[in-house]
């Protein structure tokens, strides 16, 4: 069985110049990949003000939107809440989520972070994938306890025979923090370093210089990654998206 995978920081549907919004044109985009699961990072699920002034704001949630008739399932948690609304993590998936929950690992109260983890049994083969979404600090010290959490939080609820995907925006302007701080008893590869020996470079999506999103796997086999770096992705959101797919 065939499992693939998309994560993108969405920018809260504006373009990489944060001048337009482009969360329709980012639909178009994601119908045309058509993945089994997508990893969407500040994902707007309401903003009172931006739905009073911008003509072609949808009346549902943009993880609502973007699903659509495609994934017919999601799941969403909160990471910043402001009066005008909130925005936060989302997974779209086109199997039945098992279970679902989001934990909190803020360390800042006005720069809330969570991890969003869904369980899904693909009917075919029974197996059980944990597939989290994450979106982690601006500073070092904030990651490194996030990525603690992370370790605890995985070793607590995976069994052995498990696959799991995490994907996300890392914030990890060095490239290496995640690599040192990840539990290596959890045994995850991260899809480009896996097949190319190098992380895919990520941000600002118009000059990537940086690799700031990831896709790391257990439990399952690697056929394909890919850095959708083309022109079109370039003028949506300021994070170029990632897609691996894997063999079950």
């Amino acid at each position: 069985m065939q499992l693939s995978v998309l994560t993108w920081n969405i920018h809260k549907g504006f373009s990489s110049n944060n001048r337009d919004f482009v969360l329709h044109r980012m639909r178009e985009q994601l119908r045309a990949v058509d993945v089994d699961m997508v990893l969407l990072q500040e994902v707007q699920g309401v903003h009172h003000g931006r739905a009073a002034t911008i003509g072609d704001w949808p009346s549902a949630s943009q993880f609502e939107f973007l699903a659509d008739e495609v994934w017919s399932h999601h799941a969403y948690g909160k990471n910043a809440i402001v009066a005008a609304g909130h925005h936060g993590n989302a997974i779209l998936s086109k199997y039945p989520f098992h279970h679902w929950d989001n934990i909190n690992v803020s360390w800042l109260r006005q720069a809330s972070r969570s991890l969003l983890h869904g369980t899904v049994v693909l009917p075919s083969t029974q197996t059980r994938v944990h597939v989290l979404c994450l979106h982690l600090g601006l500073l070092g010290f904030e990651r490194k306890q996030q990525l603690r959490i992370l370790n605890q939080h995985l070793a607590a609820v995976l069994d052995s025979h498990d696959a799991v995907i995490v994907g996300g925006d890392f914030n990890d302007w060095t490239a290496r923090q995640v690599q040192r701080q990840l539990d290596p008893s959890l045994q995850l590869q991260e899809v480009f370093m896996h097949s190319r020996q190098q992380h895919a470079r990520t941000f600002p999506a118009r000059w990537p210089l940086l690799c700031m999103d990831r896709i790391y796997y257990r439990g399952l086999q690697l056929e394909s990654c890919e850095c959708l770096n083309g022109k079109v992705w370039r003028e949506l959101s300021d994070h170029i998206p990632l897609l691996a797919r894997f063999t079950v």
